[in-house]
């Protein structure tokens, strides 16, 4: 399978007489299409809804087309909290998922009647506390521990995960929560990710709905919603065969069939918190070739670095190159295509076999639509790039402006010569 990029060197060449690299792309046709086709896959539940995970791409004017399907957001912090707000996300349209919480957190989240995810039993109590008392509506987030396998392959070790309840802790935090005065109740769980195949969520759903069965019949919880949290991934590397979110949806729906419908509970909805695969293939990080170098290996330095995309120097991620306007020429030169940063492992790809690249060729770095620009940072004092959205008409929208010197040291106003500082 060969990854097309969803720019050509020509729309490339006409943006950067605007808007210089490195920049992002989003492309509007392609994010559209994919929500309307997970809620295609979910529509056979009547309750359904996809809470985008903010933190995988928090820009409002992306969110803003999301929520033009329905779709609500899932935060984990104070200014995901108020970005929603922003976008008009409030009530049940904001999911609050966090953990090692703070106070103000909670009481943000209960001041936009959001949905309170807990993370840890001891969070009842600190709920209460700040709040008065426990909303009427809650959710508890459950770790089963141990292994998740399909089949003989292990797809993570949720044992080792920070998140979540043990089975003991959510039967004992929903006891204690309906005494409290909890009348509508939800399930959570979140035990791997990035997964590229079909069988995850089903396998999931089905803990998920036995353990809220068993819920019901042990504390008399009213459960509405089961949240399968994120974990549907991407196909990073060309050979990988994309996900079928109708396959997984249906793979859902047999299981609520078998399951919860005999349970009394086939009024349960379903929820998703996506956000690699609502946005991740459908962002590309846009970059210029500025450097050669010919040493004990060869390199071409770009004018994008790990600020703007770190998944490759954090965790070895693979993300795929095109290089524009060869998309077909041969792939034999090997390179490391690296950034500016004083760090060795600003490297977007190491040993890659490419087709030549020479100083001005525009590359476009694949996958980056989630966790791309949200990970950004400012090591070296290097400045985050604009965000510009690909509409459905073929014009370009900047909808983040790239940073500027000014930025970089606003928070220094507390320095004596702050001004000199920020002087053009």
């Amino acid at each position: 399978m060969k990854k097309q990029p969803f720019v050509t060197l020509e729309q490339v060449k006409e943006i950067v007489k605007e808007y210089p690299t490195p920049f992002y792309l989003y492309d509007e046709k392609g994010i559209r299409a994919n929500v309307q086709a997970l809620n295609d896959a979910f529509s056979w539940n009547k309750g359904y809804k996809e809470y985008f995970a903010v933190k995988a791409t928090p820009n409002p004017f992306l969110i803003q087309i999301l929520r033009e399907y329905g779709c609500g957001c899932d935060c984990s912090s104070m200014t995901e909290l108020m970005m929603s707000d922003a976008v008009g996300s409030t009530g049940d349209d904001i999911m609050f998922s966090s953990n090692d919480t703070p106070v103000e957190e909670f009481q943000k989240a209960a001041d936009l009647n959001a949905i309170i995810n807990l993370d840890d039993i001891t969070h009842i109590e600190i709920v209460e506390e700040t709040l008065g008392k426990l909303p009427k509506k809650m959710s508890c987030r459950y770790n089963p521990g141990g292994t998740f396998k399909i089949t003989n392959d292990i797809m993570d070790n949720p044992g080792d995960s920070k998140y979540g309840m043990t089975r003991e802790q959510i039967f004992e935090a929903f006891r204690v929560m309906k005494e409290k005065g909890v009348e509508e109740f939800g399930i959570h769980a979140f035990l791997a990710s990035n997964t590229v195949t079909n069988e995850y969520y089903p396998m999931l759903a089905k803990i998920l709905f036995e353990t809220a069965v068993e819920l019901k019949k042990e504390t008399g919880a009213d459960i509405k919603f089961i949240n399968l949290s994120g974990g549907i991934g991407i196909p990073y590397l060309p050979d990988q065969e994309p996900n079928d979110i109708m396959k997984i949806g249906e793979g859902v729906r047999k299981v609520y069939e078998e399951v919860l419908v005999p349970a009394g509970m086939g009024d349960v909805a379903i929820y998703t918190e996506l956000g690699r695969f609502m946005m991740g293939p459908y962002g590309c990080l846009v970059t210029k070739a500025i450097n050669e170098k010919h040493t004990h290996k060869e390199y071409i330095g770009v004018d994008a670095c790990a600020v703007n995309l770190m998944r490759p120097a954090m965790y070895g991620a693979y993300h795929h190159i095109t290089v524009l306007g060869k998309e077909n020429a041969v792939c034999d030169h090997l390179y490391d295509v690296t950034g500016s940063l004083c760090e060795n492992n600003d490297k977007f790809a190491i040993d890659r076999m490419l087709p030549e690249i020479e100083k001005g060729d525009y590359l476009v770095i694949h996958d980056t639509g989630a966790h791309g620009f949200a990970m950004g940072y400012n090591y070296n004092g290097k400045l985050k790039s604009a965000e510009l959205l690909l509409k459905e008409d073929g014009s370009i929208q900047m909808i983040r402006r790239a940073e500027t010197a000014k930025d970089y040291f606003a928070t220094f106003d507390c320095f004596p010569i702050y001004e000199k500082m920020i002087q053009e």
